[in-house]
C-alpha cells in the first residue's frame, strides 16, 4: 500500500512539473487575444491588434446598403514612422489564386481548357516527373486534390527563396505523390503554378494579361498589379518578419493590390458579377481566401449572413503560426463586432 502511495505521489509531482514547464510554451498572446472582451468598434479591435505586436494593419468592410469603411492602425513604414494608409498597395499572395481560378473558369467556358483533362494532356513533358500526371485533372489541381507535392514545403527552396522562385517547379518534380489523385486534400502551391503555366500555353501569352482583360478592366480594378516591377515602391506597404529589422517590401511575390480593389473583387466573386453567363455554375474553387508571404498576411472573407465583405491586411509575419493565428482571431472578432451592430 505504501508503495502505491509513493508511486501516485511521484506521478502527481511529474504531472505538476510537466504542467509548469508547459506553461512557458503556451502562446499567451493568442489566449489573451481570444479571451479579451470584444470591443464595441472595429477601430478599437484594430488598435487592440496593434497592441498585440502587429506593425501595421488595414481593414476594409463593405456591408450591403452602407458605404465601404476603412480602418488602419500602426505603420505603413516602421522605420520612417509613416502611418498605415488604406490606399497602400499590399502583396496579396495566395488571394491571387481566386483570380487565377476565375480566369481558368472563363477559359473552360470558352472551350480553351477543360477541367476534366489531365496534367499529362496539357504538359506531356512532365509525365515522367510528376507522379500520376496521366490521372490528375485540372479540377483536382485547382481543388488541391491532386497529390502533387507543394514546392514551398521543400526545405531546399528556402535556401535562396527569391532566386529559387524563378524555378519553383524544380522543387516539386521527381518527388513521390502525397496521395493518389482525388484521394485526399493537401494545399499545394504547385497546383496553381502548373495551372498558370497551362493557361499561358493555351493563350499563347501571359495569363496575367487575360486576367487584366477579363477581370480587372470590367470591374474597374485600377490598383491591382502582377509584379513589384509594375509599381512605385513608395506606394507599397512595408513588410516585416518577427525578429528582423529588415523591410521586405522590395521582394517579388506576385500580385499587389489596394484593400479596396481586393474587396471589390471579392464582392463580385460572391455575388456572381465577375462571371459571364454559364461560368459561375462551373466555377470549382473557393469564394474566400488568405495569403501569406514574408512580411505580408491577408484574409479576404465574405459573410453571407450579414452580406459583408471583410478584408484584413497585416504587415507582420512569422512562419511559426502565431502571427497567422492572431490575425484569424482578429478578423473573427471584427466580424463579430459587425454582427453585433446589425
Amino acid at each position: 500500500m505504501k508503495k502505491n502511495k509513493k508511486t501516485k505521489l511521484i506521478l502527481r509531482l511529474l504531472l505538476l512539473v510537466g504542467t509548469v514547464i508547459s506553461m512557458f510554451f503556451v502562446p499567451w498572446i493568442l489566449v489573451k487575444a481570444w479571451i479579451l472582451p470584444t470591443p464595441n468598434t472595429v477601430q478599437e479591435q484594430v488598435n487592440e491588434a496593434i497592441g498585440h505586436g502587429f506593425d501595421g494593419m488595414i481593414v476594409y468592410v463593405d456591408q450591403a446598403g452602407k458605404p465601404p469603411k476603412y480602418y488602419t492602425g500602426g505603420w505603413k513604414n516602421r522605420e520612417n514612422k509613416i502611418p498605415a494608409n488604406p490606399k497602400s498597395l499590399f502583396k496579396i499572395a495566395s488571394i491571387s489564386k481566386l483570380y487565377t481560378a476565375v480566369a481558368a473558369t472563363k477559359l473552360v467556358k470558352e472551350n480553351r481548357l477543360s477541367f476534366d483533362k489531365t496534367l499529362a494532356n496539357y504538359l506531356p513533358e512532365l509525365g515522367d516527373r510528376i507522379e500520376n500526371a496521366e490521372e490528375i485533372t485540372l479540377r483536382m489541381m485547382i481543388q488541391h486534390r491532386s497529390g502533387i507535392p507543394n514546392f514551398t514545403d521543400n526545405p531546399d527552396y528556402w535556401e535562396n527563396e527569391q532566386e529559387n522562385g524563378q524555378n519553383a517547379l524544380d522543387f516539386a518534380l521527381d518527388l513521390p505523390a502525397s496521395f493518389k489523385p482525388n484521394g485526399g486534400y493537401e494545399y499545394s502551391n504547385t497546383n496553381f503554378l502548373l495551372l498558370r503555366r497551362i493557361m499561358d500555353n493555351v493563350l499563347g501569352y501571359s495569363h496575367n494579361q487575360y486576367i487584366k482583360k477579363k477581370i480587372l478592366i470590367p470591374l474597374k480594378l485600377k490598383n491591382t498589379f502582377f509584379s513589384i516591377t509594375e509599381v512605385d515602391l513608395d506606394d507599397v506597404m512595408s513588410g516585416y518578419y518577427v525578429g528582423y529589422e529588415k523591410d521586405f517590401k522590395a521582394r517579388e511575390y506576385g500580385m499587389l493590390a489596394t484593400i479596396e480593389d481586393v474587396g471589390k473583387f471579392l464582392r463580385a466573386l460572391n455575388d456572381g458579377s465577375v462571371f459571364d453567363e454559364g461560368e459561375q455554375e462551373i466555377y470549382p474553387y473557393e469564394y474566400n481566401h488568405g495569403g501569406l508571404v514574408v512580411g505580408y498576411q491577408s484574409l479576404a472573407e465574405y459573410h453571407k449572413d450579414i452580406d459583408a465583405v471583410v478584408v484584413q491586411f497585416i504587415n507582420t509575419t512569422d512562419f511559426n503560426g502565431y502571427e497567422w493565428n492572431l490575425s484569424e482571431i482578429t478578423i473573427n472578432r471584427i466580424v463579430e463586432i459587425i454582427k453585433n451592430k446589425n
